[in-house]
């Protein structure tokens, strides 16, 4: 019961007991209204106390309430200047990531005009070469003059000539050795640049989306609606070809480039055009996958082994040469995983154009080898460290259509730059070195 509330009560009380007392009766009356008024007293005294209890007992639980306020809006203030801190924080750590990003472009852009600058020296060099070819061809085919005079003027002159300019060469090619190797760790410098800011960047955007993604996360894992293929894509309906994201069965996504053909869907898995990308790389490399998918890039031997373990599968080798020539080749494919090192299983089906095998493997499978897994058939050399490259070498003559990238048509007669290049050889023994290469898969039944 409120105050005003009891207060009134007390005097509604106190008219009641005024009004019973009596005017003009006898002493005896009147020593009974004196006890009824005690007794009222009394409840009144009772009830003054209880009142006085109730008050007190009111201020205490609200100081208990004003504390538990003060509690509170002091935590709010807190959790306020703490997300100001995480804002500014955030802030600042994306004004640096913005700054590594400029300074990664600007380093992409030195380390692409240093490119261009041995490009032009690569150039020179070659330049300089045909001319002394011409030089050596030129005095070699002029008639014979007095052999005294040849021999005191004419042969120490060519001699003296191709002495310096082997000397030259020489110079050049070192100075271009050093500039590649330069180049490369300040490739790899970029890469480990860029991997390191996507991580940043990643933790960043996972922090404030973590229950949105772990949703997305699960409905994927139900109901992923991904396709195995690009001939999966082909049969529901895509006709164009470009970047596509599959889910081979057991395995995670992964993008892939599709080539769309009025058979079906192809999965390309090795593409070779104009030497824009590095094939001399390392056993995690091959396995991984590198390239741009929309230029150069080898798929990645985990990739090629979850989508041909799925079924039968074909494999389609496309080839030109400097020449213009194209050759191509199908083959029933099989990709063992890691623990059998990637061995490659071909079963020759048919060949589009010449009938020649390009690849062979025999019964057993050809594992891969790269320079850093000596994995190859041949007893006494490691052929990825000698021809470059990784790939399925049965011996080191047969083929590499992951070697180095010929810069000049003019380079394939020297037998070094030939044995490193991309090559395969035909049925006649003839070592033919290839201007583009291309290798792609599709189940069986595209031929159906």
């Amino acid at each position: 019961m409120k105050t005003p509330q009891l207060l009134i009560l007390l005097l509604t009380i106190l008219v009641h007991v005024a009004a019973a007392f009596p005017t003009e009766r006898g002493g005896r009356e009147k020593h009974a209204s004196w006890d009824d008024v005690n007794v009222v007293a009394h409840g009144l005294l009772q009830l003054g106390q209880g009142l006085k209890e109730h008050v007190d007992k009111s201020k205490i639980q609200m100081r208990d309430v004003n504390a538990k306020l003060k509690a509170f809006n002091s935590t709010v203030a807190e959790v306020q200047r703490k997300q100001q801190e995480q804002d500014e924080a955030l802030k600042a750590k994306s004004e640096e990531v913005e700054e590594r990003e400029r300074l990664a472009a600007q380093l992409a852009e030195e380390v692409k005009a240093k490119v261009e600058e041995v490009k032009q020296q690569s150039e020179d060099v070659h330049s300089r070469m045909d001319r002394l070819e011409e030089k050596v061809d030129k005095v070699l085919t002029e008639p014979e003059v007095d052999s005294n005079y040849s021999d005191q003027t004419g042969v120490p002159f060519i001699q003296r000539i191709m002495s310096a300019q082997n000397r030259r060469i020489d110079q050049l090619v070192e100075k271009i050795q050093q500039q590649q190797d330069k180049l490369e760790k300040q490739s790899l410098h970029l890469q480990a640049l860029q991997r390191k800011m996507a991580k940043r960047v990643k933790s960043h955007r996972r922090r404030d989306e973590e229950t949105a993604l772990r949703g997305e996360a699960e409905q994927s894992d139900t109901k992923s609606g991904l396709a195995r293929d690009c001939h999966d894509l082909f049969v529901r309906g895509q006709r164009v070809s470009g970047v596509y994201t599959v889910q081979p069965e057991n395995s995670k996504p992964f993008n892939v480039l599709c080539e769309m053909t009025s058979e079906g869907g192809w999965t390309v898995i090795q593409k070779r055009l104009d030497g824009s990308q590095s094939f001399n790389q390392l056993w995690e490399s091959y396995k991984k996958g590198f390239g741009s998918l929309n230029g150069e890039f080898w798929l990645g031997l985990e990739s090629i082994h979850s989508l041909s373990k799925q079924g039968q599968y074909l494999l389609q080798v496309e080839l030109s040469d400097w020449a213009g020539r194209e050759q191509a080749a199908r083959y029933r494919i099989t990709v063992d995983g890691e623990e059998e090192k990637f061995a490659l299983h071909l079963e020759h089906e048919s060949s589009l154009g010449v009938q020649e095998e390009i690849m062979t493997t025999g019964a057993s499978g050809v594992p891969f080898s790269t320079a850093d897994r000596d994995n190859d058939l041949a007893a006494d050399v490691n052929c990825a460290e000698l021809l470059s490259g990784g790939w399925w070498f049965r011996s080191c003559g047969e083929s590499n259509l992951n070697g180095k990238y010929p810069r000049r048509p003019n380079l394939l007669r020297r037998q070094q730059s030939r044995r490193q290049g991309m090559f395969w050889t035909t049925t006649k023994g003839q070592n033919v070195s290839l201007k583009t290469v291309l290798l792609k898969i599709a189940p069986v039944t595209i031929q159906q």
